[in-house]
Parts: C-alpha cells; structure tokens; sequence
C-alpha cells in the first residue's frame, strides 16, 4: 500500500507544499490505487489480458514506445508478450480510487479552510492556498466545491495579510478559482473586493502588481465585472499608466494592455480611458459605434482637454467622420460634432488638417444659413469659433472654395456676409467673427480682398465703434483687426478716430489703463502707432486729450523696471515709442508739439532709447525721431545778438574789432541746446548713432544714417558736421555702410552722405587712396538711381575720379 496524500505526488518524493496535508486521510492510499509506470493515482484505470492494471495514458504510451522502436509488446510489469493490446476499461476500481479520492479532498479542503485566517501561520497559509489551487486546477467541477465551502471570502481575507508572499499568493489563487467560472467572478463583484485588487496595482512589490493585473485581466472577461472595475477610482489611470511604463516587466505591461480592451467594452470606461490619455477606444467608437454611441462619444470628445500633438492625432482619425455628421446629422449630432471639432480645431496643425478635410464650406454654410434648418444662436457660436480657430491656423484661404459660383472665404459677398452678420448678431459671436477677419487680415495674399470688401460695404466706422463695446474679448479683436487694416487704410482709420463720438478717448483709455500689460492694450497702442504720422489733425487731438504726457510716463515706468515679467511689455514699449515719434513729425507746423518736447526733453529720451539693446524697433524709431528733431534744430537755435558798434567804430570802420561770442554751437552758429534746440551736438547723441551703423537690422542701420546726416544739411556748417563725425570716430562706419551695399536704401543715404564728407580735402585725399570705396562709388554711379548716380558723380569728382569738367549729370544741389 502507497503513502500518499492526493494523486499530485509521486510514492516516496513528498514535496514542500503537500507535506502538511499527506498525512491527513480519511484512509490510507490503497497499493490497487497506485498505477505502476506513472506511480500516482490513477484516474482511468484500464486491465490487459493478463490481469494487470494501468492508468490508459501511461500504457497507451508504453504501447506506443514499443511500436515504433520495433520491440515485441510486452507487459510492462512481467516482460511477457502479450497476445493482444486490448485495455478493458476498470469501472468498479475507477469508482472506488473516486470515492476515496472525495472523501480524502473533503478533509484536504476542511483543513485548508481552517487554516486560511490571518491567525494561521505564514507556511500554513500558503499551503492552504497550494492546495486550492491544485483542486481547481485538477477539475473545473472542483470550484464549485471551493465554492460552496465558502473558501473565496476566506481567500479574499489572505490579501489583508502582513505577509506579501501570501499576499502574491492569494491573489494567484483567487485568479485560478475564478477562471471560466462566471459564478465565482461574481462573487468578487461583491463589496469593495475588486476596489481592494486594485490598490495592488500600485503596490512597490513588482510581483504583487504583476498578480493584480493578471487577476484584474480575469476578472474584466465578464460584463458585470468591468463596470464595477471602471467605477473604482484610479483604477484606469493606474492601467493606461502600465501600458506605457518603461519600468513594468513585459508580461505585466501585456496582461494591462489585454485588460484594458476587455474593460472597452462599457462606454464609461472608455470615456476615462479618453480622459487619462487613451483616445483610441474614444476614437474607434466614432467611427464605427452604434449611432447613439457615435453621439454621446463626439460630445464627450468635445469636453476634454487634449494638448496639441494628441489634437492632430484627432483630426487625422475623425475629422472627417465629425465633419460628415456637422454636414448631415440631426440636430443633436451636430451639436456633438460641432463640439469636438471646437476642441480639436483650437491648434495650428490639426486645424489645417481639418481644412483638408473639407470643413469650410460646411462651416460657412451653418453660419449663413437662415430658415428652418438653421442652427441656434448658441451653436452658431460655435461654428463661429470654429472658424476663427481655422482661420488663424496660417492656411492659404484665398485657393479654397467655400460656396457656389468659385466663392473662396475673400470673396466679396463672403466678406459682406460675415460684416452684416457682425452688425447683426451677439456679443460672443460678433467677437468670433471679428477674430475670423483678423486671421484674413494677418496675411498678405488674402488682407487686400478684405480691405477691398470692408471698403465697398462701408464697415469701417461699425469696425471702429467695436473699441467702445464692454466686453474685453470684442474690443481686443477689433483692435486687432483695424491694426491689421491699418497699414492699407491708415487714413481712413485716422479720419474715422478723428470725430467726436470717443473712440481714440477709448484706445487712449486702454493704454492708460495701470492694471500690468495686456493684450489689449498691446494691440490698442499699435493701432495709433500704425496711422498715418504726418496726421496733424490726429496728433493735435492726441494733444488736446494729453495722451502723450500719459504716453512718456508709461514709457518712464517701463525703463524703470516697473511692469517686467508680461509677454506683452516688448510689443507695448515699441508702440509707446512709436506714438510718441508722432509729434516729431509736425514740429513745423505745430508749436504746441515742440513746446512738449521741450518741456519733457523728448530729444534725451529718444538718445537714451537708442541704447535699448535687443529692441530694434525702438531704436530705430528713436533714431527716426532724432533725425526729425535735428532737422528742426537749425529753426529752433537761438542766434547771438552783436552789440552795437561803438562811436568811433560806427564813424571809422575800421577802427572796430568784431565781437567774440563764446560757447556757440558749432554746427548751428548759435546757442544750442539738447532741451531747448534738440541738438544732436549737444546731446551727445552722435556717438551713440554711430555704433548703431554696425547693427545687423539694417532698417536701425538706415535710421541712424539718416539722424547723422542732420550734420551734414544744407542749413548748418557741414565741414564742422564733419569734424564732429570724425571727432565721433564716424567716418569709418559711414564708408563701411557704403562698401556693404546691404539695401538700395542704404546705399542711397550713404552715397549722400559720403558726398558730403569727402568735400572735405584732407578726407578727400585719404579716401582717395581706398580702391573699395572707389569702387562703390563706381558701382552706385553705374547701377543706382537717377539722384544717386548724380551724387555718386560729384563725390568721385572729390577724389578725383572723375575730371570736373566732365558734367555728365546737371549740377543740383
């Protein structure tokens, strides 16, 4: 007779794990059991015709063997040939090894269940839970006993343990009771047992997360289970985090993966999956999802907050399936697909994904569609910043159609529509509509049709009284549009501002404004900048309303360090200093403006300005003002007053000695000074024009060039403008602008102004020796315009290139 405790161990090699429970019987294992080959229980016993017994497999198999190695049959047992191979099936001993079999696994299991409480020990509890296996694993029918002897709970209990070895176990254990049971995956369903797997998933022991995941995967094979998986909080986040985790062994990573498709198989665990960064199940079911499924799905894609790259991502997969329900659906898929499409259009790249797609003539047509198949206000509203989000993503819209007769978004009459639907609508869409018409001004191939559209519709003072509305998204998008506009209809603009209902109040309002730097005051102060500067009736209003004394107090505050920190404060400072040049413009004709810049000595701001390193246009919008405010210089330069000639000197000329007058500008023959004259000389603004001539932005280049040529005009001493440059070690970097040729422009100026200087000999007779500035002057008297090849012809005469007689061109001043 055998010595064995279940018919998993082999006669005499007792294992680890079976050795607390062999000894425990009902009755001992019986030597008729025991099958010779195998050594274990035997579970279909089989006689041959010498009476012997075997397990089938096993003597199936020694039948085998012998065949195919050519050796006679035999009997395993006595080596004696056997007549026939026939197995004759032992019914009364299989039942026999059956009934012992259950009763023995009867006391097996009461043992287990007893052992499997937190008071057992580490090793007992783990045999329990080996030997549950074993019997689940041996028959399908033994988890129903497992079952009913009310072993599932007392396994759930095992994974509070302190001990993480039965932890892993009991979870490995739970896993094999319930596969392919769906009564016992029920029970699991129960309480908070499936919200207590999940917190394994987080566990620091890889193998505990590797048994969660494994069991979770199980578990979401039934209906009822994957929603009640879906419904513990984390749950999901924690699986979508597995699936990408580098740190996760494979298998782990796969049974995530695997568990994660099954738990798509309810709408509210797709919808998390989306919200944690899963789209594709989101995804997939607008594609090819029941109608109502496809519904709910698009809307709830147009509540979540993707970032740009997964945007695209969309776009591509069901931009155009959205497309085609914003085309055809019902009323109530329109308003999901609209949703979506808001959501995904708010980025460059899938916007422009969605053009392709087709989406504009759907959207245009929504928006101008008036009569029973319209849309309400509030989805036109979407359909609105829809298309402003489109419209703003750089595409080329003047090559894509939108409606009948060849009609692309620029067209004339679409341009109309959108003008009168902004005269004609709310608030909130009239703002869409106005940030449409700013992406359509933003580029050059399509602003030219708008001004022509907005101009033939007589929009302009409409677009203008925007500046006045309450809400702050329409007054920034107006201003945004008219600074978009202002290039092509500056005056127009202008003339419009100009009236008396209050819109430039209104923009000065903005920009006065002590509350940071805004976009809005940013776009408002660029649209002053960008009107016509020469404007008198503009800048005269600007003075009556004091906006360029509140003007140099927010230039003052920002040099000051007061407002850093705003992304807005580099485009602001650049229009402050732009609006501010404006009285520089109209010295001559407006005292009240010469009067300002004396009173807050604008000719030291804009000197200091030019030092505004990394600003380009600053600097050379203050060297532009400079230049104006020199020009005025020779005017505003007080000349000496001689005393009178004395007796003798007034009878005898002779006599008399000329008055000396000291401390007169050398430039201008008087007295000068930065405040009161604007003095490039007595400002000390040369040298710091100079270096400006070895800036790389050559428009600063030209601006410095042109404020420098102030000492050198008509109306003051040019060979002591001259020597001021030379004193300001000029005349190098002025000959280096010349030999650069970098711009027509700039090639114009310095060919004026290299004229000027070489009129002095001793430059003359030095320059005259550089064959590279002869040859520049060369190529501008051979490739330059009428007036520069004219002043190129006089200079090279300076250096004697050219005989003076030669009088190719007439002489001109």
């Amino acid at each position: 007779m055998a010595d064995s405790w279940d018919g998993s161990s082999e006669i005499g090699s007792q294992s680890d794990e079976s050795f607390h429970f062999e000894r425990v019987h009902l009755e001992p294992i019986y030597d008729a059991f025991v099958c010779p080959l195998t050594k274990q229980v035997m579970s279909d016993p089989v006689t041959l015709e010498n009476g012997q017994t075997f397990e089938r497999e096993a003597i199936e198999k020694w039948f085998r063997e012998c065949k195919e190695s050519g050796r006679k049959m035999v009997c395993p047992l006595t080596l004696k040939e056997l007549k026939s191979t026939d197995m004759n099936p032992s019914i009364a001993l299989r039942n026999t090894i059956e009934e012992w079999t259950a009763r023995n696994e009867a006391v097996q299991l009461d043992l287990a269940r007893r052992s499997l409480n937190l008071g057992s020990s580490e090793t007992e509890i783990l045999h329990a839970l080996k030997y549950v296996e074993h019997i689940c694993q041996k028959s399908r029918s033994n988890k129903h006993i497992a079952r009913s002897a009310g072993l599932i709970p007392l396994i759930v209990d095992m994974l509070k343990s302190s001990s993480r070895r039965v932890r892993c176990k009991a979870l490995e254990t739970l896993r094999i009771v319930v596969e392919e049971d769906a009564e016992n995956k029920e029970m699991l369903a129960e309480g908070d047992i499936v919200r207590t797997i999940v917190k394994f998933l987080s566990h620091e022991l890889s193998k505990e997360r590797e048994e969660a995941v494994s069991l979770l995967h199980e578990l979401s094979k039934s209906e009822t289970l994957c929603e009640k998986i879906g419904s513990v909080n984390g749950a999901i986040l924690i699986l979508v985090g597995m699936t990408s985790s580098k740190s996760e062994n494979l298998l782990t990573v796969e049974k995530a993966e695997k568990t994660l498709e099954n738990l798509e198989k309810c709408e509210n665990n797709v919808r998390q999956m989306a919200e944690n960064g899963r789209l594709q199940p989101l995804l997939t079911q607008i594609l090819e999802g029941r109608p109502e499924t496809k519904l709910s799905m698009a809307s709830y894609l147009g509540e979540l907050v993707l970032n740009n790259d997964v945007k695209v991502i969309v776009a591509k997969t069901v931009g155009s399936s959205l497309i085609n329900i914003m085309r055809s659906g019902t009323m109530e898929s329109r308003e999901s697909a609209l949703k979506a499409l808001n959501q995904i259009s708010s980025y460059e790249a899938s916007a422009k994904v969605l053009i392709e797609a087709g989406i504009l003539p759907p959207l245009v047509k929504d928006l101008f569609t008036v009569g029973s198949n319209q849309l309400p206000m509030r989805l036109k509203e979407v359909s609105a910043t829809i298309l402003a989000n489109v419209v703003n993503s750089g595409y080329d819209f003047d090559s894509i159609l939108v409606g009948s007769d060849d009609q692309t978004l620029v067209s004339e009459d679409i341009v109309h529509n959108l003008l009168h639907l902004i005269s004609n609508t709310g608030p909130a869409i009239e703002c869409k509509l106005l940030q449409v018409l700013v992406g359509l001004t933003s580029s050059k191939t399509t602003v030219l049709n708008v001004v022509a559209a907005i101009k033939s519709s007589g929009a302009t003072i409409s677009l203008v009284q925007f500046i006045e509305a309450p809400q702050k998204d329409l007054r920034v998008a107006s201003i945004r549009l008219l600074q978009n506009l202002s290039p092509l209809m500056g005056q127009e603009l202008a003339d419009a501002l100009r009236g008396s209902v209050g819109q430039l109040s209104s923009l000065i309002k903005v920009i006065s404004e002590n509350i940071g730097i805004t976009e809005e005051q940013a776009a408002a102060v660029g649209l002053l900048a960008d009107l016509p500067e020469r404007d008198l009736g503009l800048t005269r209003q600007m003075l009556d309303e004091s906006a360029f004394q509140m003007i140099i107090s927010r230039v003052a505050r920002i040099r000051q360090g007061e407002t850093r920190g705003t992304r807005f404060v580099t485009p602001f400072l650049e229009g402050l200093v732009r609006v501010l040049a404006r009285v520089t413009f109209v010295l001559a004709d407006e005292p009240d403006c010469v009067a300002l810049c004396r009173e807050n000595n604008l000719a030291q701001l804009f000197t200091d300005m030019l030092q505004a390193n990394g600003l380009d246009n600053v600097q050379m919008v203050s060297a532009t003002a400079l230049e104006n405010l020199s020009l005025e210089s020779k005017n505003l330069t007080r000349l000496p007053e001689l005393p009178p000639p004395g007796f003798c000197g007034s009878i005898f000329p002779c006599f008399s000695k000329p008055p000396t007058i000291s401390g007169l500008c050398k430039l201008h023959r008087g007295t000068c000074t930065q405040r009161e004259s604007f003095c490039l000389l007595e400002g000390q603004a040369v040298e710091k024009l100079v270096a400006l001539l070895d800036h790389t932005n050559e428009r600063v280049v030209e601006a410095a060039l042109a404020a420098l040529s102030t000492l050198l005009d008509d109306g003051v001493d040019i060979e002591q403008g001259v020597t001021v440059l030379c004193e300001a070690e000029g005349i190098k970097p002025i000959l280096d602008v010349l030999l650069e040729k970098r711009t027509d422009n700039l090639r114009r100026r310095a060919v004026w102004v290299v004229e000027r200087i070489l009129r002095t000999d001793d430059i003359a007779y030095e320059v005259s020796g550089d064959p590279n500035v002869s040859t520049a002057l060369v190529d501008a008297f051979q490739h330059g315009d009428y007036r520069t090849r004219q002043i190129a012809e006089r200079a090279l005469k300076h250096v004697d290139k050219i005989p003076n007689f030669s009088g190719i061109f007439p002489n001109m001043g």
